[in-house]
């Protein structure tokens, strides 16, 4: 975090008039009673934002919480993981709104300020007998703890991930709470994954929305694993203004500082997802410089972050430049070969389009590291962009084998 923003603890809750509670409902298998169903909310009125995948195919909660969010300013968060309610068909949206009825009924608020979502295995309808009986219990078990939330929405997660800031406007101390899940299927825009982010900020409808957008550009559609896009994402952001500082409002005071810090809390549980990806053993920023336009710069970071040989090189701790630079090629971006150069964690690998005279162990050191940097200079314009991307492991094919075989036979 920049200096002027804190990390504290209390995860999601952290900010004031915040509550999550978390139950095992057994939603993907009813003998293993993990947490699996997960609840947030504002005990007072919020403003705020989502925004959702742009697959084509979007799930149902995905559906009806985009229609909520048209008239509604979300107030609650319903959440389960195990089973994605995707490609459920008539049923799926069916379920989808008793999940938003009953939590609304328990908390006493409007359908529509409810967001519903879900996570997990596509084109099984939800267990609702298991789920509709817990939301009335998980409305009344509701406390200042984020910690078990974190922890309900994982799916193929291997740790939870949630983080909690806090930084001043004027003379009032501001939170912003977070947690994240996403492992898989990791693509911008955005991934297979979940963030729910909460503030006590007082702050504006259209300021939430411009810094939620801002955020997510700079941080969740700026991550790749594995190159596929989900049905399910969603990045939902409230504010219930009890830090009652002055109103931020657009381009007004403490709209940079609340903007700045947003996006660092997204970045941070952005870079903690490609780091927790599925049997991923490294984190890789690529950064483009020197392009002809910021979309070129992009089109360049996208195509190295996503090709399947650059990422399974670095996995062999390989400092394979001609698979770097074979990728800058086919990006669709304006490229002169003889004007690349290309340095890993620093040190020169290409200049100009050749073979740079360094130590191959000195280039092996480089990309053996759990974290490193892949420059890329195009040397013909001042267009730039960064990605955070990983590795590729024979363990990711084997996960993904093997939780087919156990999605089968649940």
């Amino acid at each position: 975090m920049a200096k002027k923003v804190t990390c504290i603890e209390g995860g999601i809750c952290a900010p004031k008039g915040f509550l999550s509670a978390a139950v095992g409902c057994g939603i993907k298998d009813p003998k293993v009673k993990r947490l699996d169903l997960g609840l947030i909310y504002s005990e007072a009125p919020t403003v705020g934002w989502a925004v959702y995948t742009q697959n084509e195919v979007c799930a149902a909660p995905v559906r009806l919480s985009s229609s909520y969010l048209k008239s509604h300013p979300p107030r609650a968060i319903i959440v389960n993981s195990g089973n994605a309610n995707a490609c459920t068909g008539h049923q799926g949206m069916l379920d989808a709104r008793t999940m938003a009825d009953s939590t609304a009924n328990s908390l006493g608020i409007l359908r529509r300020e409810v967001q519903v979502c879900s996570t997990g295995i596509i084109g099984v309808p939800l267990p609702m007998d298991r789920i509709e009986r817990e939301i009335a219990p998980l409305g009344q078990s509701l406390k200042a703890d984020g910690d078990d939330i974190a922890r309900a929405v994982m799916t193929s997660d291997t740790q939870p991930k949630s983080v909690a800031a806090e930084f001043k406007i004027g003379r009032k101390k501001v939170r912003i709470g977070a947690v994240a899940k996403g492992a898989g299927m990791i693509n911008p825009h955005m991934a297979t994954m979940l963030c729910f982010v909460t503030t006590d900020a007082n702050i504006s409808q259209a300021e939430v929305k411009a810094a939620t957008n801002e955020a997510v550009a700079q941080s969740f559609n700026r991550i790749s694993v594995d190159g596929d896009m989900s049905t399910n994402d969603t990045v939902i952001v409230m504010a219930n203004g009890q830090a009652e500082n002055d109103r931020i409002v657009r381009s007004g005071n403490g709209s940079g500082d609340f903007r700045e810090a947003l996006t660092q809390v997204m970045l941070h549980l952005a870079k903690m997802i490609v780091a927790d990806g599925e049997r991923v053993t490294k984190l890789v920023e690529v950064k483009v410089t020197g392009a002809a336009s910021r979309l070129d710069a992009e089109r360049v970071a996208r195509a190295v972050g996503n090709s399947k040989l650059v990422k399974c090189s670095w996995n062999g701790n390989d400092p394979n430049w001609g698979r770097v630079i074979h990728a800058v090629g086919y990006s669709g971006a304006r490229v002169k070969e003889e004007m690349v150069e290309i340095h890993f964690d620093g040190v020169i690998a290409c200049q100009n389009g050749l073979a740079a005279k360094t130590n191959i162990d000195e280039l092996s050191a480089a990309v053996k590291k759990d974290e490193f940097t892949v420059c890329i200079n195009l040397n013909i314009g001042k267009g730039s962009y960064s990605l955070f991307t990983s590795d590729l492991s024979p363990e990711y094919v084997e996960f993904n084998r093997e939780e087919y075989a156990l999605n089968r036979k649940s």
